[in-house]
This record gives C-alpha cells, structure tokens and sequence, in this order.
C-alpha cells in the first residue's frame, strides 16, 4: 500500500522563527490568506478523498482544531513557521497514512549541510517513561554515551521539547508517534527549533557536555537507495536463517525477486529448518512483493491479504458503476493460491519478526502470517492498528508546499476480527533499542 488539548500548549512555538543556520536569504514570508488556502486545501483533499475520517480521529476535535489554527494565521509566516502551526493536526488524525510533513526531507536535509548547517549530534530514542536517551552517533556510529538521558539541551528542559514534538507527530497511537520522533529526532528537532553550532547537554547522572553538531545525515534518511542496506539474507547456527526485508517499497520489483528466489535456494540447499523475516524496521510499501516474493515460497493454503474494504471514489478512478465521491463498501474475493510444488517451497518454522517501525504493508503481512498460520509473530507489543489504511494519496499544499498524505481506503483482516485493534505478536519479546540481536538471539532459543 502507498498510508485540543495539545494545541494551546503547542501554539506558543508555532510562529516563532527558529535559529536556522546557513541562510543566505530569509524564507519567503505567507500571507494570512496563503496560510488559510491551504489549510482549506487540507480540509477539501482530505473531504474529496478519504472513505471514513472518523476511522482514526474524532470530527468534532478536528473541526474544533481547524477553527483554531485559521484563528492563528493572522500575521505572515515562513513555510517552516506553517508547518509548525499546520502539523499539530497529525496527533488528532492518529493514522499513520494520513500526515502533514515537511517536503523532501533528504534533500532538505542535503541543502542544509552543504550551506554549512550542523544537526542534532546524536540518534536517540524515547524510553517507556518519555525519557530521552542516547542511542548512537548522529548516522548511527557506536556512542560511549549509549543509554545516557539527557535531561536538558540547550538549558531547555527535555520533557517539553520531547511535547513540543510529539504534539506534530503522526501516527496511529501515542506509542508510536513516540517510536517516530526517535527516529527522526534530528531531523524534527531543527525543524522545530532550529540548528545551532554546538549543543550543551545535561544528563542525569549530572554531566554537562558540549557537543558540536554533526555534519552528517540522520541514519534514517540514508541508505534507502541502497539495495543491500534494505535487504540481507544471513545463515545462522542450528540450521537456521535470517531474512531481513526493511522495505516493500521497493520500485525495482525483478531485482527482489531475485532477491528473495536466491534466499529461500539458499535455505533449501542448506537445509534451514527455522526461518526468521525481520519486518521490524518496515514501514511498508506493495503488497505484491511480499505475495510473490515471500508467501509463494512460505503458503501451504490458500489465503487472501484482507477480508474487507471501504473506499473512496477519487478522480481517475471512477468506472461506470462507480462514480466520483461515492464511498463504496466490498469484499476482496481474489484468493492467492499455494504453490506447494515449488521446488522453493520451505516447510519448516517460521517466525516473523515485528515491532515499533512495523507498518502499513508490513502489518498486512503480519495478519496474513497470524489469520492463516503460516508462521508465528514475535516481537514488541503493537503500536500500529492491524485495520489499515491504505491506497495514499500524496498532495502538495498550494504555498507552503509542505506535503499532505490521505488514504482513500481502509482493510479490514483477513479474518474479519475487530481484535485485537492493534498488532499483537502471537509472542511478546522484548527489543531493545540499542541491539536489534536481542531479540533475534531470544527467537532462536524459542526452539529448545
């Protein structure tokens, strides 16, 4: 697939101009009425293309919200100042698909640092209690300081910049737009509130450090042009293997393919009888490559990838039955068919991995491998919902240009269950979030 208590605590940010580096000229500046065409551009893409707002968000605080930030918009403001307004809609939206972004983020980023900007220096991620710790080095080096919380940056308290941002989050739940911000902290951070030269950093344990930004790009805005960074294939002791698939995203569909046909000749002709898929870091993509690369070698019945769905009729998708705007309610009657003479066709146990980034496409996968049996989920409680949305559609406001994803349909399992809401691993493991081993290493002794 292609997925108000916060705001008066959130507006106080949202039209102050943050301390960015390396400018040569100052933002063009939006009108009030700019910032309000696309905020009605907002409501009319979302209105023109989503089958069930109230899927994931409550109307009457969206609405309430919408009333809101018009009532903001009454001096001229940078793009980044409209983001930051703009995007304290995502945590009501709570759909992962359905979010107000900055644009191109890579190549923002790449500007950035060829004009001399300096990021946040370090990866971190948000513990269970809201802390913030250090994971590894800005583009994920080791760190001496992996594990440290950081209590204050800058002489600002931690917790509310970890609000601040949280409060621009999309995703389905508090928990995951929290698994988000860890990932994509440095990145979030300067568009927040900026970059500076040098960070001072208080820890807990009562160091004081200063710290130089980082010339480099966050770890997850690289690589994902990078075929093996995305997908690896490992042999493991006991007559076991390690499929790691980061993406279904991937465009060039033959060279997967082969991918994942080499993979599974590879477990055939060593005779792996476990069979680990790490999904953990997959964020989704086209269902269609998990089906013909993935579940042809692994599906002993036949199955189908959901039960039921509810669209919306956009332009160009229009038929003589169905016309534009109509909201249409069916059933997916294709069933995919086993391929049980494959000479490919793996038999033995299989575990799929799935955890905080597991998404969209991802969790379709994790439904098929649970309704139908065909392997056993492991991994981090769910984050995400298993009833997705799907089929996004990606628009570009008008002035701002900041970009805006709706979906235009949702999935139901293939089961049909209303529960669990969220993905929930057939077994609960914890993964932590400095070793992605742990849990591989906890899977394998599973099997004694």
């Amino acid at each position: 697939m292609k997925h108000l208590k916060y705001l008066s605590a959130c507006l106080i940010l949202a039209c102050c101009a943050p301390v960015a580096l390396a400018q040569a000229m100052p933002p063009s500046l939006l009108t009030p009425e700019q910032l309000r065409a696309d905020l009605r551009f907002i409501q009319e893409s979302i209105a023109a293309t989503h089958p069930e707002p109230g899927f994931s968000a409550d109307p009457a605080a969206v609405r309430q919200a919408y009333a809101a930030i018009a009532e903001q918009m009454q001096a001229p403001m940078s793009p980044d100042q409209a983001w930051r307004l703009l995007a304290t809609l995502n945590p009501l939206y709570a759909d992962g698909h359905l979010a107000i972004t900055p644009p191109a983020p890579l190549a923002q980023s790449q500007a950035f640092l060829a004009a001399g900007g300096r990021f946040f220096p370090y990866e971190v991620t948000l513990d269970a209690a809201g802390g913030l710790r250090i994971r590894a080095q800005l583009g994920g080096a080791p760190s001496p300081l992996q594990g440290a919380r950081i209590t204050r940056i800058n002489g600002m308290p931690v917790g509310a910049i970890v609000a601040d941002l949280l409060a621009r989050c999309h995703g389905d739940t508090a928990a995951f737009r929290a698994s988000l911000l860890s990932l994509r902290w440095p990145f979030l951070y300067w568009k927040l509130l900026g970059a500076v030269p040098q960070y001072t950093l208080e820890l807990d344990d009562g160091q004081r450090l200063a710290v130089d930004g980082a010339a480099t790009l966050p770890a997850y805005l690289e690589g994902n042009d990078n075929f093996a960074r995305q997908f690896r294939f490992e042999l493991l002791p006991g007559k076991a293997a390690l499929l790691t698939l980061n993406t279904f995203g991937w465009r060039d569909k033959a060279q997967f393919l082969a991918f994942t046909a080499d993979a599974f000749r590879q477990v055939r002709d060593t005779g792996v009888q476990t069979l680990l898929i790490d999904v953990r870091a997959n964020g989704g993509g086209n269902d269609d490559l998990w089906i013909d690369g993935v579940l042809r070698y692994i599906a002993d019945k036949p199955y189908r990838w959901a039960s039921t769905y509810r669209k919306k009729v956009i332009q160009g998708r229009t038929s003589a039955s169905e016309k534009l705007g109509d909201v249409i309610d069916g059933e997916i009657g294709s069933w995919q068919q086993p391929q049980l003479d494959d000479p490919l066709h793996f038999a033995g146990a299989t575990y799929l991995l799935a955890g905080r980034r597991t998404y969209s496409s991802a969790i379709l996968l994790s439904n098929v491998m649970q309704d139908f049996h065909f392997g056993t989920v492991v991994g981090a409680a769910g984050q995400a919902r298993t009833r997705q949305s799907g089929g996004t559609q990606t628009f570009t406001l008008p002035n701002s240009r900041i970009e805006l994803g709706v979906p235009r349909v949702l999935f139901q399992r293939p089961s049909g269950a209303a529960t669990p809401v969220l993905l929930q691993p057939d077994i609960v493991l914890p993964d932590s979030p400095y070793n992605e081993r742990e849990l591989i290493d906890a899977v394998l002794t599973l099997r004694s």
